[in-house]
């Protein structure tokens, strides 16, 4: 065997091993990362033409929490929360998620910045 073989066959067992390790470090952390989002809570936030429905909504404090976002109407409408530094923009008939990472037991005002003659919505968290 001449020794530009004896290279190339290195070359490959080390690229395999490197591929191998990172996957067996990467892997299990997405699936962490995966089970993780699973379990976080989730709640529904719907909007119709100016009106937020629920208007309060009482979500748990210190915990990382999703809120899915439907637009039911026919205008579009926007998620938006000064305190939170949060917004999102959903055409008619769209959904999106937002991920709240952590809250202090408080009062969060949001409102849709469509529709700014409709009152603010509040997350509530204890």
């Amino acid at each position: 065997m001449n020794l530009f073989c004896m290279i190339s066959r290195t070359a490959r067992t080390t690229r395999r091993s490197v591929f191998l390790l990172v996957a067996a470090v990467v892997l299990p952390l997405i699936g962490v990362s995966a089970a993780r989002a699973d379990d976080e809570p989730s709640f529904r936030i719907e909007f119709r033409d100016g009106k937020v429905t629920p208007s309060r909504l009482e979500v748990p404090a210190n915990t990382r929490f999703k809120l899915e976002l439907h637009n039911l109407g026919q205008e579009p409408a926007e998620f938006e929360s000064k305190e939170l530094r949060k917004e999102k923009v959903l055409a008619p008939g769209a959904s999106s998620v937002l991920v709240i990472r952590t809250l202090d037991p408080g009062e969060y005002d949001f409102f849709d910045d469509f529709h700014l003659d409709a009152p603010p919505a509040v997350l509530v968290a204890k």
